[in-house]
C-alpha cells in the first residue's frame, strides 16, 4: 500500500474528532511520488514534483471528505480515512499530469504481473495448508512495493514527506532546508505500521475464508479485505492515542524496522527543495500560521 498517513485521530476521549488548537499545529499526511511529493491537511492538499526539465511544478486543491457522518462508528471511519487518502492520487493526476507515481513503472507493473500469476498457482497447488499459503502469498505481494522504493526516487522523498511534516509537528520551519534536513526519516505515523497488521489479517482471513468456501466470490474476498483493514486502522489510532503504551511500541517496531530497511532513503537537497515547496503551498491553502519567511523556492 501507499505510504500515506492519517491526518487526523479517529476520535478523541469525548467521541468526536480531534482539532487543532491555537497552540497545536495541523496534523498532515502524504505520499511520496517518483518526481515530488504530495501531502494533504484537513480541507486541502498540495502536490509539488520536479519536471524533466528540472523545474518545479507546484498545484494544490480541496481536499474530498468521505468520513462525515462516520467519524465516530469503529471500523467504517478508518476505511473512509484511508479512501479519502487515495481520493486525492487522481485529482493530482488530473491538475499536475508530470506526477509520476512509484507503481507506474514498467518494472512494478510487471512484479504485480507476476505475484498475481504466481499467487492463483500456489492457490490451486495446496488447499491443505491454507494459513502457509496465504502467508506465503502475502510475503510475495511485496515485491512490487519493494521494487518501487527501492529502483528509483519513492524512498527518498518518502523520506523528505517524513522529514518535511515532522519539522512542521515539532514547531520547526518546513521550508528552512537545514531544518528539514534535521528531521528524521522515518515517522511514527506512517502507513508502513499498518502493514504488519493488514498482512496478518489478510492471512488469517483469506486461511478462514477459504476453509470454509471452496471458491469465495467477490462479495466475500472483500468483506474479509475490508474487515482486515478496518481493524488494523483502529489498531494504529489505538497506538496513535496512546504513544507511550506497550502495545503502541509493539505495534510500531516492524514499521519503523521496514522505514529503515527499505522504505526511506536520505533525500538529496534538491529533493528537499520539491517537498519544501509543496508544504509551503499546503500551509498557505490551509492557511495555517507558521514560521514560512524567506526559504520558499520559487515555483510556479
Amino acid at each position: 500500500m501507499s505510504d500515506s498517513e492519517l491526518t487526523e485521530p479517529l476520535e478523541t476521549e469525548g467521541g468526536g474528532e480531534a482539532a487543532a488548537t491555537e497552540t497545536e499545529r495541523l496534523r498532515l499526511g502524504g505520499m511520496a511520488l517518483e518526481n515530488g511529493l504530495l501531502v494533504y491537511g484537513p480541507t486541502h492538499w498540495a502536490a509539488a514534483v520536479r519536471d524533466r526539465g528540472g523545474e518545479i511544478i507546484v498545484r494544490s486543491g480541496k481536499a474530498p471528505r468521505l468520513h462525515r457522518g462516520v467519524g465516530s462508528v469503529p471500523g467504517v471511519r478508518g476505511v473512509a480515512r484511508l479512501a479519502e487518502s487515495m481520493a486525492v492520487v487522481p485529482m493530482v493526476r488530473a491538475s499536475l499530469p508530470q506526477a509520476r507515481l512509484p507503481f507506474e513503472k514498467p518494472s512494478v507493473l510487471a512484479a504485480g504481473a507476476m505475484t498475481t500469476a504466481i499467487a492463483a498457482l500456489v492457490r490451486r497447488g495446496d488447499r491443505k495448508h491454507r494459513f502457509a499459503t496465504e502467508l506465503a502469498i502475502s510475503v510475495i505481494g511485496l515485491a512490487p512495493a519493494i521494487i518501487s522504493l527501492r529502483g528509483g526516487n519513492a524512498a527518498a522523498y518518502h523520506g523528505v514527506e517524513h522529514k518535511a511534516i515532522a519539522a512542521y509537528e515539532q514547531g520547526g520551519d518546513p521550508t528552512d532546508p537545514a531544518v528539514v534536513e534535521a528531521a528524521a526519516k522515518e515517522h511514527e505515523r506512517c502507513g508502513s505500521h499498518l502493514m504488519a497488521p493488514m498482512m496478518l489479517a489478510s492471512v488469517t482471513g483469506e486461511a478462514l475464508m477459504r476453509r470454509a468456501i471452496e471458491k469465495p466470490g467477490l462479495v466475500a474476498q472483500t468483506g474479509v479485505a475490508l474487515a482486515g483493514v478496518a481493524a488494523s486502522v483502529e489498531m494504529f489510532a489505538y497506538a496513535e492515542r496512546h504513544p507511550d503504551g506497550t502495545f503502541a511500541k509493539i505495534f510500531r517496531k516492524p514499521g519503523f524496522e521496514l522505514q529503515k530497511a527499505v522504505g526511506t532513503r536520505e533525500p538529496t537537497a534538491a529533493q528537499i527543495e520539491v517537498g519544501r515547496a509543496a508544504i509551503a503551498r499546503l500551509l498557505d491553502a490551509e492557511g495555517a500560521t507558521s514560521p514560512i519567511g524567506s526559504h520558499n523556492s520559487a515555483s510556479r
